[in-house]
């Protein structure tokens, strides 16, 4: 057991769960002795017998009761849990924390421990690299202030027991505390009693108002003299282009004004949102900023079926994405204190950085800010490879959205030459809800890559700005299978019309009028949506499957008819479609079939349909086939596809749209 003495200390305690994190090392990682400021002592708890430890670490035993090694340390480093968390704010001990993949009660845990003034996050990769110094010298100047109980074990018996043996009625059988008293009991006696329902403190409550976790803008009143622009212009002046009276811009370009009003007057509250305070300090606000805003969608015809295609109707919504970029020169550009503190142990001096701020983290369990060296994303004097820029962001779960900002100036870079001298600052804020099947994902793309454009005098077309983003950021760097549809609509659709589209790749046939007397209407059906999930991705090979193996057979039949004449080629066709005049030409067409939509519904069931397998492993499929040409999925060799299915319903569908629209 350590002791903290009662004279001034002269050596700082750090305490380590190393067992707790040791899933976020990689192979040969090793502690070592400059990841700590001079004068620290790390106590590691959860070393391995044989691992070796630098003098400035100290291997704690077995059996040592953590508790008071806890209570005698300076601070703390580790995962959140229950025990870390309850620990941290009893002793009121500084908690350096590593953000916790999957694990869905963290955001709780983590505002709570925030709030009390006792939480520091380290970002994965400083962890991974040793740059704990700076994360650690913030860490001593914190001062936990939690005041409450710590006998939360003895609170939590009470209640089980209270329950148990059912201390108060209640009707309502899918309460809380009903379920908790039905788990107790089952197996012995099911009581019909229930405790007193959970509520939730007081302290999330305030959170949850002050740091704005819906992401709601603040809304702009105005007189019937007065416009939406005359109100945005009070706090600052638009340079360049148009808020177009959208409400919503005219917020976030308001809310972009309170963050230089917190950062003049030094206002940092104890439940402040974090990304607010780090925005605040994020640009200099006598420069330009440069904003773009881009829509969601709604897929009224032809989604799933883009990549094979499709014809296509998409209607832009009223929820959108607005980013905010500045660039500045590296030696003025306002840096995070551990990025200043990269800086200064890597010795090289100012070199451009990207920072980004990303509102609203809280909904998804992301970290609400990311950074980077731009070098990082250069091998030599050329750009990285997509390949590898994947994997730089998927070193991080809590920072994997990154991908969808930052990408973009890679894909600048590598498609149009692009070359970034300077620091950028970036603010995401983003209304379309994330993983309902209104391309989030799009929208932020599209609006990340319009600012950065715009601020580096960019000007890129339209169809060519969704396609660099679908193709390169979304397939490519994140490693979603889309198609290009998103994109398009969020960059090309105009308000109360339908943007049609042809998906080869993105040709637009124009806009369509919504009549006044209909209205569209997106229902959230509760399932998650995710272009980068299992379910799509498999669908999608699927489709390709089955187009490789109609192009085969196509290409079997052509070569056997004109190696033995028309009779034979009579003899290997399955019905009397393929004996038309024409047929040869058609099977030469199908031969190097694009996209399974030019396909027409009478020659794929009249000629491939029942030729079509059900299902086939990826092992069989790529023994006969080799390959399926889609360049952004993989085929699991292990798993099951749909075939027949998946690409059924892309010519189907398309022949459907092209009704309607006539």
């Amino acid at each position: 057991m350590f002791v903290r003495p009662h004279a001034q200390r002269t050596i700082l305690t750090l305490f380590i769960w190393l067992c707790v994190i040791h899933l976020l090392q990689p192979a040969g990682w090793n502690l070592k002795k400059e990841y700590l400021p001079a004068g620290w002592l790390c106590l590691v708890c959860g070393a391995s017998e044989n691992q070796k430890l630098p003098p400035n670490f100290r291997k704690l035993a077995k059996d040592a009761y953590t508790p008071d090694v806890i209570a005698a340390s300076d601070c703390m480093l580790g995962k959140i849990g229950y025990g870390t968390f309850s620990e941290a704010l009893a002793y009121k001990l500084p908690f350096v924390f590593v953000r916790r993949d999957y694990f869905n009660e963290e955001p709780f845990l983590r505002n709570m421990l925030e709030y009390y003034q006792g939480g520091i996050e380290m970002i994965r990769r400083d962890f991974l690299t040793g740059r704990w110094i700076p994360y650690l010298e913030r860490a001593i100047s914190l001062k936990p202030c939690y005041q409450g109980g710590s006998n939360g074990g003895e609170v939590a018996a009470c209640i089980l027991q209270d329950t148990a043996v059912g201390k108060h009625y209640a009707s309502d059988k899918f309460s809380g505390a009903r379920r908790l008293q039905d788990a107790i009991v089952l197996g012995y006696q099911l009581q019909r009693a229930v405790g007193k329902d959970i509520c939730i403190p007081y302290w999330y409550s305030l959170a949850a108002n002050e740091l704005s976790l819906h992401t709601a803008l603040p809304t702009i009143e105005t007189s019937k003299t007065t416009s939406i622009t005359e109100v945005c212009t009070e706090d600052f002046e638009i340079l360049h282009g148009d808020i177009h009276g959208l409400s919503d811009t005219a917020s976030f370009l308001k809310s972009l004004a309170r963050l230089d009003a917190s950062y003049d007057s030094g206002k940092n509250t104890k439940c402040q949102m974090r990304e607010r305070v780090a925005a605040a300090a994020l640009f200099n606000w006598e420069e330009e900023i440069f904003v773009a805003r881009a829509p969601g969608r709604l897929d009224v015809m032809g989604g799933i079926a883009d990549y094979s295609g499709s014809l296509v109707l998409q209607m832009p919504i009223r929820e959108a994405c607005h980013v905010a970029v500045q660039k500045n020169d590296p030696s003025k550009q306002k840096l995070w204190k551990h990025v200043q503190a990269r800086q200064h142990i890597d010795g090289q001096g100012p070199k451009p950085i990207l920072q980004i701020v990303s509102f609203g983290s809280e909904l998804s369990n992301r970290g609400p800010t990311f950074d980077m060296d731009l070098s990082d994303f250069l091998q030599g004097e050329q750009p990285i490879s997509y390949k590898k820029a994947k994997e730089y962001f998927a070193r991080d779960p809590a920072q994997k959205w990154a991908a969808y900002v930052a990408g973009t100036i890679l894909v600048l870079m590598r498609e149009l030459g692009v070359h970034f001298e300077n620091s950028i600052s970036i603010v995401v804020s983003s209304a379309v809800p994330e993983g309902k099947g209104v391309s989030s994902s799009a929208a932020v793309e599209v609006a990340s890559m319009s600012a950065i454009a715009a601020s580096h005098g960019l000007n890129i077309a339209p169809r060519d700005l969704a396609y660099f983003v679908k193709r390169h950021v979304e397939n490519h760097i994140v490693g979603a299978p889309c198609g290009v549809m998103d994109q398009m609509a969020s960059v090309c659709g105009e308000a109360n019309k339908l943007l049609a589209m042809v998906c080869q790749p993105a040709e637009v046939l124009g806009l369509v009028e919504i009549p006044s007397h209909i209205q569209f209407w997106g229902i959230d059906s509760g399932i998650r949506h995710s272009v980068g999930g299992a379910d799509y991705g498999s669908v999608r090979i699927g489709t390709f499957l089955g187009r490789k193996m109609i192009k085969s057979m196509a290409s079997e039949i052509s070569s056997y008819s004109l190696a033995n004449g028309n009779s034979d080629w009579q003899v290997c066709a399955m019905n009397s479609d393929e004996m038309e005049k024409d047929g040869r030409e058609l099977l030469e067409v199908e031969a190097s079939l694009d996209y399974l939509c030019n396909l027409s519904p009478h020659r794929y069931e009249a000629v491939f349909a029942k030729k079509l397998p059900e299902y086939i492993t990826g092992e069989a499929f790529m023994e006969k086939y080799v390959d399926h040409e889609d360049s952004v999925t993989v085929i699991d060799q292990r798993r099951n596809y749909a075939v027949r299915a998946s690409t059924r319903h892309p010519i189907m569908r398309t022949s459907v749209s092209r009704l309607v629209l006539l």
